[in-house]
């Protein structure tokens, strides 16, 4: 592994891309982190500061980790009141102009202590981690998470009610998709489909895959970018997971595949439908463990008015070929690199790098145990009446993610703790309102 670069090989390399942004009329760059909520927060300089802050960083609060999505804050035993400071560090090789807001450059941050050392609660620097935990066995990832959202007026209407996946929803909005597509390409994303989808005013974006951490990246990137565009429409994009109590809301599914010496161990193999054995073990973790990854991918009180039977929500812990109703939906592909798994049963509340980071630590807990796959699942599980359901409330993911041993060590005690003191307090913060009330306190946060 590659050291991290020194302050003065940062400091030298901003001054370049500093150059570079002022030519293409760049005044400002806005650094970003998620924080436990699923929150994306920011802090943003001019230009001409670039230089320093890759030196040195910009300055933000540790208690950022225990901030809730409606900006309370609770505390953890390493995180208290509003002590200490932390560095942002803007990462360059990620950082770009924003086509739907000129003159504004982004880049993803990690958060170190002040002198240097990375902070123990940075979720880009623990998905990072389990990255190079799977490098050790010789392993990568691919990955994508889909990004649904919906589109509302000012006053938080549907902005349409053309028909799931019609024509006619195209044609109403064809010049706003056109300039998501415009705005995406121009940021260097490529975009593999744009489409309505199912609920009022819903659309969803897919971009190609890449590794874990440029997924979470890009997954942030996206969303931002979407929510830019529609407000140069007169629109709001919400990726809240429930929009109504009855309705389907937004999902934020991911797709993996396991990948060693260049071949995709999702298919030609001796296990069920070609699965190679690691990357059967490696699936197993990830089902063996989800009650407690729902902490980290369906995080919010919102996400079980979403995780509901028989809205293809995936919220049954069984695993199935093209099983849509399945929590693990295992598709083959057209080709033997397209193989890959989808996990349904999260949504756009997670933060990306803590949900990449606790997949990969589940799945190569499967792998160095060496678990099969249970039995396939076939058809709606809610119908058979045998198969395991997912926790239904946010109270119910807590106990999982305390309990999970696995999860703690992956994450470490202090990012562990945080978490979960923001999943308690936010079960908390909803336990007696009605999901009219959760759906209204959450649909403008996300």
């Amino acid at each position: 592994m590659n050291s991290a670069p020194s302050r003065a090989e940062r400091a030298a390399r901003a001054r370049l891309v500093a150059s570079r942004l002022t030519a293409q009329g760049v005044d400002g760059v806005a650094v970003s982190w998620v924080d436990n909520s699923g929150i994306g927060r920011v802090k943003t300089f001019p230009v001409g500061q670039l230089e320093h802050a890759a030196e040195w960083g910009v300055g933000a609060a540790p208690c950022f980790d225990v901030f809730l999505m409606d900006d309370s804050v609770t505390s953890s035993p390493f995180t208290r009141g509003p002590d200490g400071d932390l560095r942002l560090i803007p990462d360059l090789d990620r950082l770009v102009p924003l086509a739907a807001q000129p003159g504004w450059a982004w880049a993803p941050a990690d958060r170190y202590a002040q002198d240097g050392t990375p902070h123990p609660g940075c979720q880009r620097r623990f998905a990072a981690r389990m990255v190079e935990d799977a490098a050790r066995r010789g392993l990568t990832l691919s990955t994508g998470i889909e990004v649904e959202w919906v589109v509302t007026d000012a006053a938080g209407a549907p902005a349409t009610t053309a028909p799931a996946y019609g024509l006619h929803r195209f044609a109403d909005f064809s010049d706003y998709l056109r300039d998501v597509l415009r705005a995406l390409g121009e940021q260097q994303l490529t975009v593999l489909q744009l489409h309505p989808e199912y609920a009022p005013g819903q659309f969803e974006v897919s971009v190609a895959p890449d590794g874990p951490l440029g997924t979470a990246d890009t997954t942030v990137l996206v969303r931002h970018t979407i929510r830019a565009v529609s407000v140069r429409h007169g629109l709001r994009a919400g990726f809240a997971p429930a929009l109504t109590p009855e309705g389907v809301g937004n999902g934020g599914h991911l797709h993996l595949s396991l990948w060693r010496d260049g071949r995709n161990l999702g298919n030609g193999g001796s296990g069920p439908y070609g699965l190679h054995p690691a990357a059967e073990h490696f699936l197993a973790g990830v089902l063996d463990h989800l009650p407690a990854l729902l902490a980290l991918g369906a995080p919010s009180a919102a996400s079980y008015l979403r995780l509901r039977p028989s809205r293809w929500s995936g919220p049954y812990r069984c695993w199935g070929l093209e099983n849509r109703e399945a929590a693990l939906r295992l598709i083959t592909g057209s080709t033997a690199g397209q193989a890959n798994a989808e996990v349904k049963c999260f949504d756009a509340t997670a933060n990306p790098y803590l949900l990449v980071g606790g997949v990969i630590a589940a799945g190569l807990d499967g792998l160095d145990a060496g678990k099969p796959l249970p039995g396939e699942v076939s058809g709606d599980p809610a119908e058979l009446g045998t198969v395991e359901r997912l926790p239904a409330s946010l109270d119910e993911t807590a106990d999982a993610f305390e309990a999970s041993v696995v999860l703690r060590e992956a994450l470490g005690a202090q990012l562990h703790a945080a978490v979960l003191a923001v999943r308690q307090a936010e079960a908390g913060l909803f336990a007696d309102r009605a999901p009219e009330e959760v759906i209204a306190a959450t649909v403008g946060r996300y």
